[in-house]
Order: structure tokens, then sequence, then C-alpha cells
């Protein structure tokens, strides 16, 4: 089974979006092989996240078992989250100015669900210290740190930092990413620290997957990375009680 675990839908007012529609996505993940791809919405990560969120619930209604829901936080707007339906919950530091370790996210760890956070090294909102900061305060919480920092010049930092953190994984999406240094990310890290994101639609979901397919790794390494590790990190996520109450009820 390929998991994609980091993808959008909407449109986004910095970037020309060719297909921002779930129908166009489902299409183009049939056609390369995609299982099943994480999705928040672009209006959750920008103006609206209880509207964004909503819509991402609606197109995976519609396309039942192809889309698994980032519910998007925004820690300015406390809006609701819920365990009912959901792969997890969406942070994006650098879009909301909220550094990932900001107590101002702490319902979002009492959830205790699976959290996909964009990282970036020399951030002052996401660098990937940052991630390590929350997992030694919630190691029960796993955390996978978007675009494994982002920049090439940070990746085997990102490695090298979250190694002894078991809750911490490189997700690999992102523009700067190859074949080549998701291989090494592996050797760094363990293949079954790293996770396969493509930032569909962002970016082309055909060059995402491509990395992963034609990477430098055994069957093995990259059966882990395509879709094993994220497929036991849900697992064990539906198996865990939370760390607190929710913050408020369930999304409508």
């Amino acid at each position: 089974m390929i998991l994609d675990a980091h993808g959008h839908l909407g449109p986004w007012p910095g970037f020309l979006i060719p297909d921002q529609s779930a129908d166009g996505m489902v299409t183009l993940m049939d056609r390369i092989g995609v299982d099943a791809i994480g999705i928040s919405h672009l209006l959750a990560v920008g103006p609206s996240a209880e509207e964004g969120n909503r819509l991402a619930f609606a197109a995976a209604e519609r396309h039942p078992g192809r889309f698994g829901v980032w519910q998007v936080y925004n820690p300015h707007q406390r809006n609701r989250l819920t365990r009912e339906g959901v792969w997890g919950v969406k942070l994006h530091p650098d879009v909301h100015q909220c550094a990932l370790d900001d107590r101002r996210y702490d319902p979002v760890w009492e959830l205790g669900l699976p959290v996909l956070a964009h990282g970036q090294t020399d951030s002052p909102w996401s660098d990937p210290a940052r991630f390590v900061t929350v997992a030694r305060r919630h190691p029960r919480v796993p955390l996978l740190l978007g675009h494994a920092g982002l920049w090439p010049y940070g990746f085997a930092r990102a490695a090298e930092l979250v190694r002894e953190h078991p809750s911490v994984y490189l997700e690999i999406c992102g523009s700067k990413m190859t074949g080549r240094w998701i291989a090494r990310l592996a050797g760094l890290a363990g293949a079954d620290r790293v996770v396969y994101g493509s930032d569909a639609c962002f970016l082309d979901l055909r060059v995402g997957f491509g990395r992963v397919a034609l990477a430098p790794l055994s069957d093995a390494d990259r059966a882990l990375i395509q879709g094993g590790n994220l497929a036991r990190i849900l697992g064990a996520a539906r198996s865990s009680p939370p760390e607190g109450p929710l913050l408020e009820g369930p999304v409508p």
C-alpha cells in the first residue's frame, strides 16, 4: 500500500496550482498507484481553519478511503478539533507565526493524534530543534517533521536531531528533496523513521512519488517509506487514548 502523508486541496495566493480539485487528485493517484493521501485544505492553513477543515472532510466523504484528513489547528482562532474520522492534525507555524513549541499548541498535543507540522531549518517558528522540544514534552505524540527541514543544508542536521526521539519522523516532500537525499536520510535516521509525502497539489504528485520510487533504496526500506511507516503510525494512534480533553467538540 502506498500512502502519501502530505497533500493539500484548494487555492493558495502565492502559487499557480493548475488543478486544485479532489477529483483531479484522485485521477492522478489512480494513474500512478497511490492508495491514499493525507490532505489539509489550504483555506484552513490560511484564513479560516474551521471552513477549510469542513471542505477537507467533505472531500474525504466524496472519495471514501482515498483521503485522510489532517485537520488544521490555528492557535489564534482556537478552532474545534476531533479525534473521529481524521489522520491527525496539521500545523503550519510559519504561516501562523506561532513557534511549534509555543504553549498555545497544547490542545493539539493533548489530543494525542499524529501531527504533521511544517518544518523549516533556521525558521524562528519551525526549526527542527523545536520538534525535539515538543518530543521531549509529549513523547507519546507521533510528530511528522514536514519537508525534513525544507532546505538541503539542514537535512542531515534534522536527521541527527530526531534520531534519538522515536516519536519524530522525517516527512520528505519538497522541491529541494532528491532520491539520493531520501536514501541518505534513511541511513542517518533509519528507514523506519522516514515517511513519504508529495505536497500535492502544491507540487506535482508524480514528481514526489517518483523520487521515492527511483531512490537508491532496498525494496524493504522503500516499502517502509512509501506506506509501511505511516500505516504503523496511524494504526497505533487509533488505539491510543488522548493525553487530555478535546479543545471543544467534534467538527460538524
